[in-house]
């Protein structure tokens, strides 16, 4: 249900990223007031972190159909369609002139992170009134300066990416991970441009076994045939090297099936050794090296590396919604009812089901989170899946319960599947649905 506090007041949008700024161009197209919160100097910040990045698919699949209409009436030049841009691209032609249209550009802070989310005058512990009672958002901006904003509704799209999960298999990081930062990068470093002085001529260990460590893989081997005395270790923390690269030429996103395949050919070609199933256990500086132990398909295995890349995922920030009564999967961090859709412990495909406000409704009326941040510790989030919540989380809001129950997400099936059959002769995802492909978080180098 959409709350029943003062619907003169904004909706307040947590992040500037595709998704929330996707969020406020749906909130202008139906009457509302959005209030938007970065914490970044400039929006977009998570995907300027990988701005050397290209996606897997073409710009007509990367624009959210809100924000096209608005950039539009602004006579904006879409992009060719056909195209497909990186990340610095998708800020520069994209984001930033969806930020700088005048609808959004007076509600947007830039450099304002958000500390804590409540309703205004009531604490968690309290019922009574608690619908009719605005929320309370409590910020900080790039001075230091503490503000208060009410808001009608909250909608959290803060993603993920500044939370990187850390070495260790249970989730914890490893004894010396914290004190090996200067020589640790996590999720995709800009390994062939600004980060090349790193790796070049190294011995580098990458850690994780999806599609952000087969990029930073194969920069390191492109980096190995300028720099000869560079060398790649990839470890994965399960044996599942021929699943995970068998996939590519069912992937139905070509460029991102392309780097499975990519990834098999150096294997097979000897110039990438493989690690499976990989734990580590230890690390410790041993004068300009790291060395580190590691238990390696059931063996004690120590290893001396230059430099190590985890590229292992990341997790939700939770603190946000302490003092909100949010309804969250104890393994996934999803919000209850989307969770077991998303469960990697069940699938990875681009078969998840389609969903809405519905999925990603909490007890606290009004209150969503969205995007990435919305499939907890669940790897699988593709943009075009945030780009639909936002559209049906946004109509709920604004009343139009029909449209935000009608919701129609296709998906394409990515070739590659996480987990063992559950059955013999079942795959843990059915038939890919023909349909064109709406996927474009996934990144290619």
């Amino acid at each position: 249900m959409s709350p029943a506090c003062d619907t003169d007041l904004p909706v307040a949008i947590i992040g500037a990223g595709p998704v929330g700024l996707a969020a406020a161009a749906h909130a202008v197209r139906r009457g509302l007031t959005p209030v938007i919160f970065e914490r970044g100097a400039a929006v977009a910040t998570a995907l300027r972190s990988w701005a050397h990045v290209r996606v897997f698919t073409p710009w007509k699949y990367n624009v959210d159909a809100a924000a096209r209409a608005l950039l539009l009436e602004q006579g904006w030049r879409e992009p060719d369609p056909d195209l497909l841009p990186t990340g610095a691209e998708i800020v520069r032609d994209y984001l930033e002139p969806l930020a700088h249209h005048p609808a959004l550009a007076p509600n947007l802070h830039c450099g304002a992170e958000v500390h804590a989310i409540a309703r205004t005058g009531l604490d968690k512990l309290t019922t009574a009134g608690r619908a009719q009672a605005p929320f309370q958002i409590l910020w900080r901006d790039a001075d230091g300066a503490e503000w208060r904003t009410e808001a009608r509704a909250v909608l959290d799209a803060s993603g993920t990416w500044h939370r990187p999960n850390p070495l260790g298999v249970d989730g914890l990081a490893v004894p010396g991970e914290a004190e090996a930062q200067d020589r640790i990068g996590y999720g995709i470093p800009d390994i062939l441009g600004s980060a090349r002085a790193n790796y070049a001529g190294r011995r580098v260990l990458v850690a994780g076994s999806g599609h952000s460590a087969i990029n930073a893989v194969l920069d390191l081997l492109r980096l190995q045939e300028e720099a000869p005395g560079s060398s790649v270790i990839w470890a994965l923390r399960r044996n599942g090297l021929e699943k995970m690269l068998g996939g590519g030429l069912d992937d139905k996103l070509a460029e991102r099936g392309a780097l499975g395949l990519a990834a098999r050919q150096a294997v097979e070609a000897g110039r990438l050794a493989v690690l499976a199933p990989f734990a580590a256990r230890r690390i410790e500086r041993a004068g300009d090296s790291l060395t580190l132990a590691a238990t390696v398909a059931g063996r004690a295995q120590t290893l001396t590396v230059d430099r190590i890349i985890i590229a292992t995922g990341s997790r939700p920030d939770l603190s946000l919604c302490r003092e909100l009564r949010a309804a969250l999967d104890p393994i996934v961090e999803a919000p209850l009812a989307l969770a077991p859709l998303i469960d990697p412990n069940l699938h990875s495909c681009g078969t998840v089901p389609p969903h809405g406000a519905v999925e990603l409704a909490h007890p606290e009326a009004g209150f969503y989170i969205v995007g990435s941040k919305s499939y907890g510790r669940a790897p699988t989030f593709l943009m075009m899946t945030g780009y639909e919540q936002v559209r049906s989380v946004i109509a709920e809001i604004a009343g139009d319960h029909a449209a935000a129950r009608d919701v129609r997400l296709v998906l394409p099936e990515t070739g590659v599947c996480s987990t063992a059959p559950r059955e013999a002769g079942t795959a843990c995802c059915g038939p890919a649905p023909a349909a064109t492909p709406s996927a474009c978080c996934g990144v290619r180098a």
